[in-house]
């Protein structure tokens, strides 16, 4: 049976009633045969600021970057308000991403067919979507130089960002989304601004060449991301596949996300380049919400989008499709039993707390597997 190291990094607020639930998943799944999964907790975020005085300790890193996978909970929250800035909670993430190398951003926007009214368009506009964003995550304009403030001789001040892409990080990034749209529905769209943009005229040709040599069966369109931001609201189910950059992805996702009537059930995957000897991707998975401290330790949160942060894990870290489909499947099954944690309830659902919709998954699990 093949073996697999994780790192589980509840963090703060929420994290650790979310991560819990991970547990019991990841555990039913080793007791079925499927692999074997073993597991270390650590701390990160404010708690790890409260016991090292830094976001996240050079032992943990060390343990990250030894993992097959890190699953990430949640960090922040107003108790670490007033901390440097250079250890604040967040700046964990940051170190995560930048030392792991995790180029690539992966943003299911998913609206399950039982929760369709929950969205702010039609149900026939957001029933059964299904979109992939895949997002340049440690390139252009937030990692770009010169990144600067300064005070002019006439007194005025100046702010620069420079939006920066090579080649290398843009090919790499076409080659994750036509990849990942060769499992789906073999369709790209490029969003950049290549009328207006010198680093989206780049974009352009470098995604366009990459698909032409390499990937001919997959079917590329590109559209200026302004407008694709637009028909996302007016047509979503349009798209299958969007890859884009760090600024426009970090747009788009949002707007995605919000389709699906609600930011608590989306999961994201951050991966970094296949290993030349083992050909595993260095990876991050973690719930697109945050830490939520005005309910944390209540009982309340929602966990289905951590749970489907492994369900992404299994996917793309481990390779077992049909174990992440059965997840994926027991996850829709319940919400179409009608549970709901408290923020997706609607009258006429049964309301739960995070561990009873974390056992209800296990149960549906098993009914799925009998």
């Amino acid at each position: 049976m093949t073996s697999y190291n994780l790192l589980l990094l509840p963090g703060d607020g929420i994290g650790t009633e979310i991560m819990a639930e991970v547990k019991t998943v990841i555990d039913w799944f080793g007791k079925r045969g499927v692999a074997s999964f073993e597991y270390e907790q650590d701390l990160v975020g404010g708690s790890a600021y409260d016991a090292h005085g830094k976001a996240v300790s050079e032992a943990t890193m060390a343990k990250a970057l030894a993992a097959d996978a890190v699953m990430f909970g949640a960090v922040g929250g107003p108790k670490w308000a007033d901390v440097p800035y250079d250890v604040r909670p967040e700046a964990a993430l940051l170190r995560l991403r930048k030392d792991l190398a995790l180029f690539a951003n992966l943003r299911p926007a998913i609206c399950y067919p039982a929760l369709a009214e929950a969205s702010a368009l039609k149900r026939e506009l957001v029933e059964g979507l299904d979109i992939l964003i895949v997002r340049e995550l440690t390139g252009g304009v937030y990692f770009g130089e010169p990144k600067e403030i300064v005070t002019l001789e006439n007194g005025q001040k100046r702010a620069v960002d420079t939006q920066l892409y090579t080649t290398s990080e843009i090919e790499r990034i076409a080659r994750v989304a036509f990849d990942l749209a060769r499992t789906r529905k073999s369709r790209v769209d490029s969003a950049e601004k290549h009328n207006v943009m010198k680093s989206g005229v780049l974009w352009k040709q470098v995604v366009t060449k990459v698909g032409a040599e390499e990937y001919a069966d997959v079917s590329l369109g590109h559209i200026l991301a302004d407008n694709c931001a637009m028909q996302l609201v007016r047509q979503p189910k349009q798209f299958d596949v969007i890859v884009c950059d760090n600024l426009f992805g970090d747009i788009l996702s949002d707007v995605a996300a919000m389709l699906t009537g609600s930011l608590g059930m989306l999961p994201s995957a951050s991966l970094g380049a296949p290993d030349a000897t083992t050909g595993r991707r260095k990876a991050l998975y973690e719930p697109v919400h945050g830490s939520a401290p005005d309910i944390a330790g209540k009982g309340i949160a929602n966990p289905i989008a951590m749970i489907a942060s492994f369900a992404m894990a299994l996917r793309y870290s481990f390779g077992l499709v049909e174990a992440a489909d059965l997840l994926e499947r027991a996850i829709a099954g319940v919400l179409d039993k009608g549970l709901r944690t408290a923020d997706i309830y609607t009258e006429g659902t049964t309301k739960v707390g995070t561990h009873e919709m974390g056992a209800a998954i296990i149960a549906e699990l098993e009914r799925l597997s009998a």
